[in-house]
Parts: C-alpha cells; sequence; structure tokens
C-alpha cells in the first residue's frame, strides 16, 4: 500500500482548495514554511535531565536543539534574564516534511485515547499549535525508561491567510481533527 506524504499533499492542495477560497494562482495555495517543536524546562538546575531533554528532543527531529533565554526576569520563579527557559528546534525543507509525516502517521496514532486535535488549534493567521503531554509517541523515544518523560509544543507556521483557509488546508494534509 502506498501512502501519500504530507509535501505530496500539499502540492495537490491548490487543486482542492482552489473552489471554495477563490484562488487564481497557485502561489496563493496555503504551505508549510516551518515547524517549531519547543520544550520548556522552567528553572531547571539538574544538567542531566537537561541533557536527557536535548539528547530526545535531537532523536525526535533530527537536528541539535537550541537554548531559548528568559526574556524579563521574575523574582517569583527564581529566573534571571537570558537564563535558559527551554529548548526549541525550527525544521524547514525536507526535515520538517518528514517530522510532520512521522507525527500525522506513527505518533498521533501512538496517543492514548486520542479523539482528535480541537479546530481551536488553528488561530486566526492559519497557525496550528499543538501541546503533546508525552514525548514518548515517538517511535525514536519510547524504549526509553518511562520516569523522565517530558511535554513539548509544536507550531506550524503556514502562509494561510485565515484560520478557515488555515483548518481546511491541514483537513486536506490528513490531520485529524475532533468531530463538530
Amino acid at each position: 500500500m502506498h501512502m501519500e506524504t504530507v509535501k505530496q499533499k500539499e502540492n495537490k492542495s491548490f487543486s482542492a482548495l482552489k473552489e471554495s477560497f477563490g484562488y487564481k494562482n497557485t502561489l496563493q495555495g496555503s504551505r508549510i514554511q516551518k515547524i517549531i517543536v519547543s520544550v520548556g524546562t522552567g528553572s531547571l538546575k539538574d544538567k542531566k535531565k537537561e541533557e536527557i531533554i536535548i539528547d530526545r528532543l535531537q532523536k525526535i527531529t533530527g537536528q541539535r536543539p537550541h537554548a531559548t533565554a528568559a526574556k524579563k526576569s521574575i523574582a517569583t520563579f527564581k529566573v534571571r534574564e537570558g537564563d535558559t527557559v527551554g529548548y526549541a528546534v525550527t525544521l524547514r525543507g525536507s526535515r520538517m516534511y518528514a517530522f510532520f509525516d512521522r507525527f500525522i502517521h506513527i505518533a498521533v496514532p501512538r496517543t492514548r485515547d486520542f479523539r482528535g486535535f480541537s479546530r481551536d488549534s488553528v488561530d486566526r493567521m492559519g497557525n496550528l499549535t499543538l501541546g503533546i503531554k508525552e514525548h514518548t509517541i515517538f517511535p525514536e523515544t519510547s524504549d526509553e525508561e518511562t520516569k523522565d518523560v517530558f511535554g513539548l509544543a509544536m507550531t506550524v507556521t503556514t502562509t494561510a491567510k485565515t484560520k478557515e483557509e488555515g483548518t481546511a488546508f491541514f483537513e486536506h494534509l490528513g490531520l485529524p481533527f475532533k468531530k463538530k
């Protein structure tokens, strides 16, 4: 059985959506620009846990994550401006498509009690932001011990102009949304 990749579906999305959104030129069709996968660590002082997060994020995305710094100091959380409060990876090109393929076809079906993503995950500019509770849904990391489970956030930036356009585009790509 041949499974259609996200890149192939994206190329066909123009012809599928041109009627409903009145596209006249193929460049008006929605495309995925980048995917940002991030993990917040807070003011984590444990170097071992930090290394585990970096290692697993690298296995999941195929790219080394960069540290994200605190934008301002917050005394209550003992955080200074410039402290590392998380890690992020920005995926573009072939790595981005490979990751999104794995996410839709392998990771999402492995999620426990999954009933679909909320349509509210698509913002008014047509970008998708999802929170994933456990990183173990990705097969690259499932064999390790389950005590160090962390969640991650994923933002898919598109060229869609509106929420409706973005939602229709993601449905065409095969992202499972909750039934209305």
